[in-house]
């Protein structure tokens, strides 16, 4: 798969405990950008952070750390970007969604690890 060197980066900020239908969120918005094709997704699970409420989630307070910050990151064609926004507008009710323009220095694949 090629992907052009200009390209879109679209991050979701949310949290671990947010839910679509019934499954974590995070995990549904990778199997959706996978069903869809986009070049690759990336979970990052944040120590701390706080979003619109202002409530401080970190992993040293120990109530709190269940609920830690995600950030979902995703880069493609514009195009396919664009597309796959309508499913985040479903999917995330809680967070932040950016969307910014990137080039793509290097994107390659490996068959060795396709077994």
């Amino acid at each position: 798969m090629r992907i052009p060197s200009q390209s879109v980066r679209l991050r979701i900020y949310t949290g671990e405990n947010n839910r679509y239908h019934g499954r974590p969120l995070f995990e549904a918005i990778v199997e959706e950008a996978r069903s869809r094709g986009l070049a690759g997704a990336t979970v990052i699970r944040g120590l701390s952070g706080y979003g619109p409420n202002s409530r401080v989630r970190s992993s040293r307070i120990l109530v709190l750390s269940e609920d830690l910050p995600v950030v979902i990151e995703l880069v493609d064609e514009a195009e396919k970007i664009e597309a796959f926004l309508p499913f985040l507008n479903e999917a995330v009710k809680e967070g932040l969604i950016t969307r910014q323009p990137v080039e793509v220095v290097f994107y390659n694949h490996n068959p060795k690890h396709d077994a």
